[in-house]
């Protein structure tokens, strides 16, 4: 079992900032795949990044890919989500999810564990 809480999140001018971070509970953190996913009202709930147990491979959307950043620090059971140039279009509830496997690490459908998520608004 694995508890996710997510913190971070906040209102932004588009252009601007925010970094994203997920604590872990439980002493097998580093054993999961790590990813994070965003949900806009009306929409439905799309995956933005992954990384590996080890951090040695990251997954990014198109829409994000050169402005968000994912990494983890086992030590410290956390993964973060560094969100540059935020957009308008950027602004969801923002979700961590935890996956024993890598299969299908950018697939809603590979992770067994989500936090209550993180509102992240960037106003144009």
């Amino acid at each position: 079992q694995v508890q996710l809480v997510e913190s971070g999140g906040g209102l932004v001018q588009a252009g601007g900032s925010l970094r994203l971070s997920c604590a872990a509970s439980g002493r097998t953190f580093s054993r999961y795949k790590m990813g994070w996913f965003r949900q806009a009202p009306g929409k439905e709930r799309e995956f933005v990044a992954a990384i590996a147990w080890n951090g040695e491979n990251t997954y990014y959307a198109d829409s994000v890919k050169g402005r968000f950043t994912i990494s983890r620090d086992n030590a410290k059971n956390t993964v973060y989500l560094q969100m540059n140039s935020l957009k308008p279009e950027d602004t969801a509830v923002y979700y961590c999810a935890a996956g024993l496997t890598f299969i299908r690490p950018t697939s809603v459908s590979g992770y067994d564990y989500w936090g209550q998520g993180t509102q992240v608004t960037a106003s144009s």
